[in-house]
């Protein structure tokens, strides 16, 4: 029998009917349908007897999100193919068709709801007893960022960026001034914008390259000891430089030893529950300066403190340790290794205060290296999940704010799968 695709087919579709009761997709609106979404609705003008364009429903905006970030997809065009093709988003959709721009916006414009979101999730989760924050552990992942190495420029390099596209705006307004109608509108005023923004993103550029010197000028100081704090491949020798594609990106050092643009993505995970508990996005290279914030936001969300905290050798920060022991938080971290050979690297040393040196020698116990191993099996499993599964290993907007809705993202989507299970 040959294809025959000009018959004509009356097909009935029950949207209800597309998707087994089990489905993931139900599993992700039975959650969504948990939130006070009020702060959302509220920013929608067009409400009631107020006029405007019939603004797409949040609640179906951020179902759609959750259910494809945990399908690994990040791409604002993607889901809307999706919405068109594929019953389960269609279902989630129920008869609405986003585009692609309302999805971006949406996962963009709204990092402060998201935020407090992952905080009402948290509460839901600990009213049902299955959050105790006892024992957390965190941990940071560099992402790659969406800025191509080339993009970096010195600041010499950004001064002469800048004039060029400040001439390139006057040149443009200069051309419209003689001759009105030497194009169409459309044609002069996508110009007129290409123009504006690549002088607008010269201009965020030069903005944080006092920043950047800043970390070069640290590293410098502290390249005699063999560490640095940022700034990426040969920092405190080369010339610092700023991307023109994102500011705000930095060149790290990322997992397999190569350099490139990326922000570094912090999580605080509960190690009995594997929920993620705080989120925040940096872009410093590395994790020495992490801890303090991070415990600070997980008061924040919880109103309660945990017990104890597991990190790893990037977050050995005598200063933070101490203060987070102060807290009355035990810290579980590697000792680093000393210097000289003989030297007992749990001892006391003279830069101790009585707390360090607690942690130093509860270290050298068989019980915290045991407790240690549940780092593995907490933080670099859910960085691991997100890596593989979420669309953790390269962000697909720019900008730190935007990262951090991402991230949120991430996150939501995480402790949603991770509620419809423990809530089973």
């Amino acid at each position: 029998m040959e294809a025959n695709r000009r018959q004509l087919e009356l097909r009935t579709v029950d949207l209800e009917s597309l998707l087994p009761a089990e489905h993931r997709a139900r599993g992700v609106w039975s959650v969504v349908e948990r939130l006070d979404l009020r702060e959302f609705y509220a920013a929608i003008g067009s409400r009631g007897s107020n006029a405007g364009r019939p603004a797409l429903d949040p609640k179906v905006l951020l179902a759609l999100w959750l259910y494809a970030t945990s399908e690994g997809v990040g791409s604002a065009r993607q889901l809307s193919r999706l919405c068109e093709r594929d019953d389960a988003y269609r279902w989630i959709c129920g008869g609405l068709t986003p585009n692609h721009h309302t999805l971006s916006d949406f996962r963009v414009q709204h990092g402060a709801k998201l935020d407090e979101l992952l905080t009402q999730v948290l509460a839901c989760l600990m009213n049902a007893k299955v959050l105790r924050l006892q024992r957390l552990s965190q941990d940071g992942t560099r992402v790659r960022a969406n800025a191509g190495a080339a993009s970096f420029r010195r600041g010499s390099t950004l001064e002469r960026c800048l004039k060029e596209a400040q001439a390139q705006v006057a040149a443009l307004r200069q051309e419209l001034d003689a001759d009105p109608g030497a194009s169409t509108a459309r044609e002069r005023a996508a110009r007129e914008r290409a123009a504006r923004e690549r002088e607008e993103a010269v201009r965020r550029a030069l903005a944080e390259l006092p920043k950047v010197q800043a970390v070069h000028e640290r590293n410098r100081r502290r390249s005699s000891r063999g560490k640095r704090d940022d700034g990426g491949k040969d920092a405190g020798k080369s010339e610092p430089r700023v991307s023109t594609t994102d500011p705000e990106a930095r060149v790290m050092k990322m997992a397999d030893g190569g350099f490139r643009p990326a922000f570094n993505v912090q999580l605080v995970t509960d190690t009995e529950s594997r929920v993620v508990v705080a989120v925040d996005v940096t872009n410093e290279g590395t994790d020495s300066r992490q801890m303090l914030p991070l415990l600070a936001q997980v008061e924040r969300r919880t109103g309660k403190r945990p017990s104890e905290i597991l990190v790893d050798g990037g977050y050995t920060n005598l200063e933070a340790i101490d203060e987070v022991e102060a807290r009355g938080i035990r810290v579980y971290a590697p000792v680093p290794r000393p210097r000289s050979e003989g030297v007992d690297r749990h001892a006391r040393k003279s830069g101790d205060t009585d707390r360090t040196a607690a942690w130093r020698a509860r270290m050298a116990t068989p019980e915290a290296r045991e407790i240690y191993k549940e780092r593995a099996s907490t933080s670099e499993l859910v960085h691991a999940d997100m890596r593989q599964w979420r669309g953790l290993s390269r962000m697909l907007v720019r900008g730190t704010a935007k990262v951090l809705s991402c991230a949120l993202l991430l996150a939501l989507t995480h402790n949603a799968l991770r509620m419809i299970d423990l809530m089973a």
